[in-house]
């Protein structure tokens, strides 16, 4: 079968169902295709991956994660030493291993960008927990991992997954819409089921703009990962019990797309607008300046 990299969900369901393929394999061709590797060295990627994701959890609970600027403080610590359970022990659960994930990328960690470094957390988190309550194979948690890759692609292509030209939809949206797919199929969904998780969860991150606080991927950035992370998993509930999204997949598509391409300049990755234009978000990256500059006056004299 030649490698294929389709231009919609609708071209990838229709194209599995004709040749009676898992939604996998295609994304597992193009793989091969792309990267120049065998099936096994495909397979062995994606179980490095999944580690370096798992680690990201663990570092992030283990380790100080206090950013250079200060605005990153063991936030994931505090929300698992919460006695306070708001939905429970999974919930909460779901909510700090996602910001440990986000976290160890803010303090300059090692992370999978899942789309990207600025939506690290999320696959982290829903795969971390996935694994945890309802232990799938590992290969179906692999396969997985193929089906979120499919849905960026088909997301990069129809619209984007960059903040810097589709804002924090584009990024967290992206990545929760992996997520929810990724639930989907690990619980036995079909494709139609996958397709609707990412077409609820694209409609409730739609317009999210990008505004990081001095221009680092810190705040409101981590807290935003793990929102996602809910969200993925309700849509996902949402896909598995048969409720649709009552739009096509790939409208939903260009809808975020078309969203994206409107938003002003100053809400998509410039830290010109939205939080980072708050009176504290410009005195926070004035002192994040000044800490900087500092530190390059002490290299110099050392």
């Amino acid at each position: 079968m030649q490698s294929i990299l389709f231009d919609s969900f609708q071209e990838w369901g229709t194209h599995c169902q004709t040749h009676n393929l898992s939604i996998w394999e295609p994304v597992m061709k193009y793989e091969i295709a792309q990267k120049g590797r065998t099936e096994p060295e495909i397979w062995d990627k994606l179980a490095q991956a999944y580690a370096v994701m798992n680690d990201a959890v663990n570092t992030g609970l283990d380790k100080d994660m206090t950013s250079f600027s200060g605005m990153i403080s063991n936030g994931a610590k505090k929300v698992r030493d919460c006695k306070v359970s708001v939905l429970g022990e999974n919930f909460q659960k779901l909510v700090y291993y996602t910001l440990a994930a986000k976290e160890v990328n803010s303090c300059m960690g090692r992370v999978v960008a899942a789309p990207t470094a600025g939506a690290s957390g999320i696959m982290p988190g829903v795969l971390t927990i996935l694994d945890e309550l309802h232990k799938p194979h590992k290969q179906s948690l692999y396969e997985s991992m193929l089906v979120a890759a499919g849905i960026a692609l088909i997301i990069e292509g129809r619209a984007s997954i960059a903040g810097a030209v589709g804002g924090c939809q584009a990024e967290t949206g992206t990545a929760a819409a992996m997520g929810a797919g990724a639930i989907v199929y690990i619980l036995g969904g079909n494709t139609e089921q996958i397709f609707e998780a990412v077409s609820i969860t694209i409609m409730n991150m739609l317009g999210l703009i990008c505004d990081p606080v001095a221009g680092l991927v810190e705040i409101p950035c981590v807290k935003r990962n793990a929102s996602a992370s809910v969200i993925a998993f309700s849509s996902a509930q949402i896909a598995l019990a048969g409720d649709t999204a009552g739009i096509p997949i790939d409208e939903v598509i260009d809808a975020m797309g078309e969203v994206g391409a409107s938003m002003e300049t100053k809400y998509k990755e410039t830290a010109m607008g939205g939080i980072a234009a708050t009176p504290t978000g410009i005195a926070i990256a004035q002192r994040v300046l000044k800490q900087e500059a500092e530190e390059v006056e002490d290299d110099h004299f050392l």
